[in-house]
């Protein structure tokens, strides 16, 4: 098993205010990881702090050598009066080839987008063009905060799809917060609940069942949950290597059901 990222005792603070305290996490090459929680639990301080961007008050976070970061942020704001094609965009702040732009659009299940106008594109073909930008560098891991935040049910579902594509096509590792519980089942080799500290982590199965994620959002949420329900159909190696492919059982009727998130 390759470990890209992992965290040691991990204390964040913002202005002397613990918001997050004693993570301990590791995220290995080929794994998806979702990180769901409350409002203010500290879940985007925590990808915050592993790209970088927020210093650790304690604990330590560790990263593979050369380690390569793709990043899908929860939100971007764009001048709607501003001509910004999307291959433009995707070529800022370093020029690529239109053969380059292709190939990562395609890669974030939107091919052909090259010459829209960024203001004319929808939510789901946005956050497409974003995940397309997070791709460019090929990265080892994927990380994504909140990403479908504002589409619908069967358009968050179907980017979640595309991310386990992305990871079955380049290996890489994904960490990403989802507000989505009722589809992110789809997705997540392991769920991690976080309040201001890990309160459960394991199989989505598992942390569904798990009193702490109930009391936090509701008795109705498995039921949910379960309607995008991720099997296991592979055995671990002796390395922690993935011995078989995926195999699915999600259930498409997009029912629409109250999670109470």
């Amino acid at each position: 098993m390759t470990v890209l990222i992992g965290t040691e005792g991990l204390h964040l603070a913002y202005g002397g205010q613990s918001v997050l305290r004693d993570v301990n996490l590791t995220l290995a090459r080929g794994e998806i990881v979702t990180i769901v929680g409350p409002n203010g639990s500290g879940k985007s301080s925590l990808l915050r702090a592993l790209i970088g961007a927020l210093a650790p008050a304690q604990g330590r976070i560790t990263r593979a050598p050369g380690l390569r970061i793709g990043y899908v942020p929860q939100n971007l704001a764009i001048d709607a009066t501003l001509p910004l094609t999307v291959a433009r965009f995707l070529g800022l702040p370093r020029r690529i080839s239109a053969v380059r732009a292709e190939e990562v659009l395609t890669g974030a299940g939107v091919p052909g987008l090259a010459d829209r106008q960024m203001s004319a594109l929808s939510g789901g073909q946005f956050q497409r063009v974003l995940l397309a930008r997070a791709l460019l560098d090929m990265p080892d891991l994927l990380i994504l905060d909140e990403p479908t935040q504002g589409l619908d049910q069967p358009g968050s579902a179907a980017f979640y799809q595309q991310i386990e594509t992305v990871r079955q096509r380049t290996g890489c590792g994904v960490l990403m917060v989802s507000h989505d519980l009722h589809v992110v089942m789809a997705a997540s080799d392991r769920v991690l609940c976080v309040n201001g500290h890990i309160c459960c982590e394991g199989t989505p199965d598992i942390v569904a069942s798990a009193p702490e994620y109930r009391a936090l959002f509701g008795t109705g949420t498995r039921g949910a949950l379960a309607l995008y329900r991720h099997e296991h159909g592979h055995s671990h190696g002796p390395k922690g290597d993935h011995a078989h492919d995926h195999e699915h059982d999600h259930d498409h009727d997009h029912q629409h059901e109250t999670t109470g998130a």
